[in-house]
């Protein structure tokens, strides 16, 4: 088995690593529930924050401009940020995971499932990374490998509701259909 999937496979009882914020936790387990007593969307608004912050400020003003540059198109700009972010602070899975994304969008799909171990590594609920992967393995026609990544990303964050979809036409019987 790829090693990235294995990493997949095993993110439902991986320990998250020591330098997460605490508060996660409750925040992942009240994401998991079908019926949150707060909207999910705020939960994982706050679960994103929770992730992409640090508590050195330029490492979160380093991520801040890496993030800027990717939504306006400037991946150029975005990537010795990120590859920064990566090698200074090797254990903050966000800069893996926005590294990851970046490589994805620029098609370097090798690269961007190296990205996701080290992200998953560290955070091995991030329904992100994990979604992620489940993206690159469509990309390249591994149906079974995305089905179970997406289950597995639902299974934290029950609310992605474009993963919902995605399963749905991915199920065996509509794959017959087209």
């Amino acid at each position: 088995v790829d090693p990235v999937f294995q990493l997949v496979l095993e993110a439902p009882r991986r320990k998250p690593g020591p330098g997460l914020p605490k508060r996660l936790t409750g925040l992942f387990r009240e994401l998991s529930s079908a019926e949150p007593v707060r909207p999910a969307e705020e939960i994982e608004d706050l679960i994103w924050a929770l992730w992409t912050s640090h508590k050195e400020r330029v490492a979160e003003e380093t991520m801040a401009a890496a993030i800027k540059a990717m939504a306006s198109g400037a991946l150029q700009k975005a990537k010795p940020l990120l590859d920064h972010l990566v090698a200074a602070y090797p254990d903050w899975a966000e800069a893996w995971n926005k590294r990851a994304t970046l490589a994805f969008i620029e098609k370097r799909d090798a690269e961007s499932l190296l990205d996701i171990a080290e992200a998953l590594k560290v955070e091995p609920r991030h329904f992100g990374a994990i979604s992620g992967f489940g993206d690159i393995c469509l990309r390249h026609g591994r149906l079974n490998e995305a089905r179970a990544a997406f289950q597995i990303a639902l299974a934290i964050n029950p609310h992605l509701e474009e993963l919902h979809d995605m399963l749905a036409n991915l199920s065996p019987r509509n794959l017959m259909l087209h």
